[in-house]
């Protein structure tokens, strides 16, 4: 049997998560300030949004997280042939371990059955690893923390949807997911971003919504029909008056991310991730040991 190809990741990997934790990606941090100053001079949501931008800027002059919900830590893990996974998740979870020492994390791992706090941020199911083999001669690492009120806003919805004449085409998609934002209200810590997939089985389906939370806050969907629900939904959504923190204004959604899947002909699932303003995600490639990071 081959030896794997050895990487030493563990240094870096506790980095990754240090800079996930405590600093808030340039292009998120740009919405909230464009969506303060569309706001009403001295409402409510524009003083909501001037202390999260203020907390922003405290967590990463002091290093320390910017939302006390550290989250779920979610990687995917992109790697050449011949690298060893199980070698990658022992280093990315002593990693894990460390950060929570320093207190870039905030134990977060519960044992379902017995409510007992494994203190380190390891347990069942955490981290989550995702790993993709791919042909490029680097490894990827891309992380997401995943914050516990915003996944309770979550939803996976079946069409067709009688209740509010949604068929199964891309207008029901839409009523959907404007059903889901008006149900939350302000809680899962509006402004959010949305991650939607159409399609899939309900794993699959709530797997890519959540990748979805990864891409660039400005980019376009390749896909037109796509791109175009995108931007509907987020001047739609916007228009609910919801507002930041549920006090009313005009942004209740920063971003909208659409993906879609094959499904079986018996379902149509449409899954939406919901990230809190606190998009907390960071990536680093590695390749001949050198470790480049990127927001």
């Amino acid at each position: 049997m081959p030896t794997p190809r050895a990487i030493d990741l563990e240094d870096a990997a506790l980095e990754l998560i240090r800079r996930a934790s405590t600093v808030l990606p340039e292009d998120v941090t740009d919405a909230l300030k464009r969506a303060h100053d569309r706001e009403e001079s001295g409402s409510a949501a524009q003083q909501s949004l001037a202390s999260i931008l203020q907390n922003i800027s405290m967590a990463a002059e002091a290093s320390t997280p910017v939302c006390q919900d550290t989250g779920t830590l979610i990687f995917h893990v992109y790697y050449p042939f011949g690298y060893s996974t199980a070698s990658m998740i022992n280093q990315i979870n002593r990693a894990t371990i460390r950060a929570t020492e320093h207190a870039y994390l905030r134990p977060n791992a519960v044992h379902s059955l017995t409510g007992k706090n494994s203190g380190n941020n390891l347990g069942a199911g955490a981290p989550q690893f995702h790993f993709h083999e791919w042909e490029t001669d680097e490894i990827l690492v891309r992380l997401l923390l995943k914050g516990g009120g915003s996944e309770n806003v979550c939803a996976q919805c079946k069409l067709p949807d009688t209740r509010l004449k949604a068929g199964r085409n891309l207008d029901g998609v839409r009523k959907v997911v404007l059903d889901t934002i008006f149900a939350a209200q302000g809680m899962g810590c509006a402004p959010g971003i949305l991650g939607i997939c159409i399609g899939g089985d309900r794993g699959a389906g709530y797997m890519s919504a959540k990748e979805q939370l990864f891409r660039p806050m400005n980019d376009r969907n390749p896909v037109p029909e796509l791109a175009e629900l995108e931007e509907r939904l987020l001047k739609e959504t916007n228009e609910l008056g919801i507002g930041p923190m549920g006090f009313g204004g005009k942004t209740t959604i920063l971003s909208v991310k659409i993906s879609a899947l094959h499904r079986l002909p018996a379902s149509f699932f449409v899954s939406i991730a919901y990230l809190c303003w606190a998009g907390r995600r960071a990536d680093m490639t590695i390749k001949n040991g050198e470790v480049v990071y990127h927001a």
